[in-house]
């Protein structure tokens, strides 16, 4: 027996397979980026700053993560890829080093009306298959928990070929589902106001429909004209109880007018299909104003808001049926799951253990199962997206991250660094978009762009360690110690608003006074109840202006010109100036360019490959035909004036020739809110986060309102324009107006005039005024988790 000896002391050289632990990136140029080359460190915690609108995520989810999730669809067969989003190529010479990556982005969660927190989570999915195992009664399969799946049964005579010869046999089939009938699965039910439907003491054909694009002079003017179930020139209230009951009620019915096909529905029905189906902040505005005004929804009292129908709400386990579980808050439903003592269902049991601690563990204990996943706000919705990849095995990933402390409060966010640092260890690359310094300094790598946003960012300011950003001359380097001062003097308040007894969700008969005419933040941990305080019991109206996290929604025709509204006076400029009609300067209407129908670009659809967009030969991008563009004003065309900037315009708008105060004071908002970098014509969809943010604030300070509520209002800020907010918030209040700020930032504590912290937790620990006072008051007490890190923030 011999033993090997090794003779050589030199090391191995280097396997070649480990040389790749750098993702390059070389010439980058999506949106404002300006060929961007960088290195970054794979198996690392890199950290993305830099001012909202410099290319953050232009660079990391534009441009690597969008070429990653590219190159994966591309592995499927055709087939497949055709069910898959189509992705183009980012606009990049070389992008080496990728791996798979996984985006956990803070878009809101779907808001179709049966999606709640368990089924978006799967968590439901586990629990329907243990009611169907362990639930006495024992009622079915898993389904018979669903409240996505209606319970049917039918029978009949079928014919079949057999043998050579047809056969009828007689068949019957049964489907136990757990659908509540009356609400069908969405909890709730809606009664609609007839009066608001029509004008019965007018006739079809005088208009007496008053119902959104419902006119007598269109496809439904046809249809009810020659459907003949009514007289279109008879009152509506002369009807007789079935003709009235077919203008309703009438399900669809094959009609012939003038020789076309065409399908009659009552009115009822059709409503509910094309309007009440969809989230309600999802339809235009007067679509929505019509729907709130003639629609009211209340709690189903045949399943009281469960969704689940009798049967499925029988069966129970240790006395809890599928309806209490999903209505328990998560941190208790998993004590009561630990509880279950079952063999033969323990596979079942630890995974959904996992899961239910994932979400206690990532501070989302509070929240039900059977919460509308709509209701989230950004920040809940992305760490709900974060539960399912905390216990993955997967190793040698890239997750990529789009600010993960939003909505948290100063205690949260250590814990959510931790898990950051918990992926990393796991042998993951984790690329972080943020602007809170806590995140920033756990940081191995920073990335900061700049300078500044839109066309004067787009490039690398610095790469290196957080304390070479600390020493740096860029503009996250010089703020990341900023720290805002308590005031010396705070606002005495000109009223209050009172708050008797409020029990939105969590609250627990809350009584408080808001003052008015003061700057009031109102703070605490996620989920203490601070939302359903402000938004549930502030009467949203006369003069209560509400700007929350909803999304801008916009197709890429839309832009801060049209949805500011300012399209409409410069239009008008226009046509006045010019001696035509104003509709020629739309994109949209008469001036669009016949060849790209006003979108600038042709789009060529390739079936499962990626569409190509290319910019229009005829009218060369600018949107408009040749003629449009032989009318000036202030001697620039219409495509001019879109393609100049807020700060461009608001000169260009304010004086000479071109002066239009209307256009002008809209402009002046856009910049105060510091959007003066923003092109008029640049698509809503290549905006960030806290650029839409702060275009939907500059379109309701047009709103004549004296008290202005807002969700989070830093939600995307770097630290630099933090300080331009509340200067923002100051002028609104100085104006007369009274300011509610829902803020989790320290510094908009600290500026405050007078502070309500909601807790002492998160869930049924919270729901209850653990301080109100003024920000020095609060940080002397230290009696909360507020005042503790606020005290700590501001130093004393």
């Amino acid at each position: 027996m011999s033993m090997a000896t090794r003779t050589d002391t030199q090391s191995p050289a280097p396997h070649a397979a480990d040389s790749h632990d750098l993702i390059r990136v070389q010439g980058a140029r999506v949106n404002n980026l300006k060929d961007v080359t960088i290195e970054i460190p794979k198996r690392r915690l890199t950290v993305f700053t830099g001012v909202s609108g410099s290319g953050k995520s232009s660079l990391v989810f534009g441009t690597i993560a969008a070429e990653s999730q590219r190159m994966i669809n591309e592995t499927y067969s055709a087939f497949v890829q055709g069910f898959m989003p189509t992705l183009a190529r980012p606009e990049v010479d070389v992008l080496e080093g990728l791996t798979t990556a996984i985006i956990v982005d803070q878009q809101r969660m779907g808001t179709d009306p049966r999606s709640t927190v368990g089924t978006a989570t799967d968590v439901n999915a586990m629990l329907r298959i243990l009611f169907s195992r362990l639930g006495t009664p024992h009622i079915g399969s898993a389904q018979a928990f669903s409240f996505n799946v209606a319970s049917i049964s039918g029978a009949g005579a079928v014919t079949m070929e057999r043998a050579g010869r047809n056969v009828k046999e007689r068949r019957s089939f049964n489907v136990t589902g757990g659908m509540c009938p009356r609400c069908e699965g969405r909890g709730s039910v809606n009664d609609i106001d007839l009066t608001q439907l029509y004008d019965d003491g007018k006739s079809l054909n005088e208009g007496a429909l008053t119902i959104p694009g419902y006119t007598m002079d269109g496809w439904y003017g046809r249809i009810f004209g020659g459907c003949g179930f009514f007289d279109p020139d008879k009152p509506i209230r002369e009807f007789t109880k079935k003709e009235l009951n077919d203008l309703l009620y009438k399900e669809p019915t094959k009609i012939k007018v003038d020789g076309i096909n065409l399908t009659y529905e009552g009115l009822i029905p059709k409503i509910q299909k094309s309007m009440l189906s969809k989230d309600v902040d999802s339809l235009q505005s007067h679509i929505r104003a019509f729907v709130e005004r003639a629609v009211t929804f209340t709690t189903c009292a045949e399943c009281d808001g469960t969704r689940l129908n009798e049967a499925a709400r029988s069966s129970k386990i240790s006395g809890i049926s599928i309806a209490d579980a999903c209505a328990m808050q998560i941190s208790d439903l998993a004590t009561w799951v630990r509880g279950l003592d079952e063999p033969s269902v323990a596979p079942l049991l630890a995974t959904l253990q996992h899961t239910l601690d994932s979400f206690v563990g990532i501070g989302l204990g509070y929240l039900s199962l059977d919460r509308p996943s709509g209701t989230l706000s950004g920040g809940e919705a992305q760490r709900v997206k974060m539960i399912r990849h905390l216990g993955s095995s997967l190793t040698d990933v890239t997750y990529v991250f789009d600010e993960p402390t939003t909505g948290l409060h100063p205690h949260d966010i250590q814990r959510m660094n931790d898990l950051l640092l918990r992926l990393r260890d796991k042998g993951n690359t984790v690329l972080v978009v943020e602007h809170k310094p806590e995140t920033i300094a756990i940081a191995d790598h920073v990335v900061d762009l700049g300078p500044g946003a839109g066309t004067a960012g787009g490039t690398v300011c610095f790469e290196g360690t957080v304390e070479g950003l600390r020493a740096s001359d860029t503009i996250t380097g010089r703020h990341f110690d900023d720290r805002a001062a308590l005031k010396e003097t705070v606002r005495k308040p000109a009223g209050t608003l009172e708050i008797r007894g409020a029990t939105a969700h969590n609250l627990r008969g809350v009584d408080v006074d808001i003052p008015l005419g003061v700057l009031v933040v109102v703070t605490g941990v996620a989920g203490s109840g601070k939302s359903s305080l402000v938004h549930g019991s502030i009467p949203a109206g006369a003069g209560v202006v509400s700007v929350d996290q909803g999304a801008i929604r916009g197709s890429r025709r839309s832009n801060p010109a049209t949805y500011t509204g300012l399209l409409d006076p410069i239009r008008k400029a226009f046509a006045k100036a010019n001696g035509v009609k104003p509709a020629l300067f739309s994109a949209n209407s008469e001036g669009a360019c016949p060849s790209c129908n006003g979108a600038g670009v042709i789009y060529t659809d390739l079936a499962m490959m990626a569409g190509v967009a290319t910019t229009c030969e005829e009218c060369e991008g600018k949107r408009f035909q040749a003629s449009v563009l032989d009318h000036h004003l202030g001697g620039r065309d219409i495509s001019e004036v879109l393609a100049m900037s807020v700060i461009e315009a608001e000169e260009f708008f304010g004086s000479g020739e071109a002066r239009t105060p209307a256009a002008h004071a809209i402009l002046n908002r856009l910049a105060d809110v510091g959007l003066g970098y923003l092109s008029l014509g640049q698509p809503l969809t290549t905006l960030s986060g806290g650029e839409r943010q702060r275009l939907k604030l500059a379109t309701h300070m047009s709103e004549k309102g004296g008290v202005y509520v807002l969700d989070e209002p830093t939600t995307g800020l770097h630290l630099a324009d933090v300080e331009q907010l509340l200067g923002l918030l100051d002028r609104l209040v100085d104006s007369g107006k009274s300011v509610i700020v829902v803020e989790h930032h320290q510094a908009v504590m600290a500026h405050a005039d007078w502070i309500i912290d909601l807790g002492p937790g998160a869930g049924h620990d919270g729901g209850r005024i653990v301080f109100e006072g003024t920000p020095a008051d609060l940080v002397a007490a230290r009696s909360t988790l507020t005042g503790e890190h606020l005290a700590a923030y501001v130093g004393t």
